[in-house]
């Protein structure tokens, strides 16, 4: 069995920064790809960033410059620094990990970009 765990969100005044982190645990034997998700309020969910098992990283367009996504190996952790925050930020983020050839969703953090 596998577990992720996320935390971080909030709410945050524009131009701030929350930092999320995603901890697996459980029966873990190898982790590939780490990734964050969003959706928006009556949007579909949208891939925010993404990262290796190498630490290659790929990030959407409207982040790029101002999220930076990572991991920890050792402690099955991925992280997202978000910086700059803007209103059309807020969403609800989860992170999908590539676990023992599956993938497994975290359950949702909110984050709140609002003055």
């Amino acid at each position: 069995q596998v577990h992720l765990v996320e935390s971080g969100g909030g709410l945050v005044q524009p131009g701030g920064s929350l930092r999320l982190s995603c901890a697996a645990s459980g029966s873990i034997f190898s982790i590939y790809a780490m990734g964050w998700y969003h959706q928006a309020p009556g949007k579909q969910r949208e891939l925010v960033a993404v990262i290796s098992s190498g630490g290659s990283t790929n990030y959407a367009d409207s982040v790029k410059g101002r999220f930076t996504i990572s991991r920890d190996n050792a402690k099955n952790i991925v992280y997202l620094q978000m910086n700059s925050l803007k209103p059309e930020d807020t969403a609800v983020y989860c992170c999908l990990v590539s676990i023992n050839g599956y993938n497994y969703w975290g359950q949702g953090t909110q984050v709140t970009v609002s003055s």
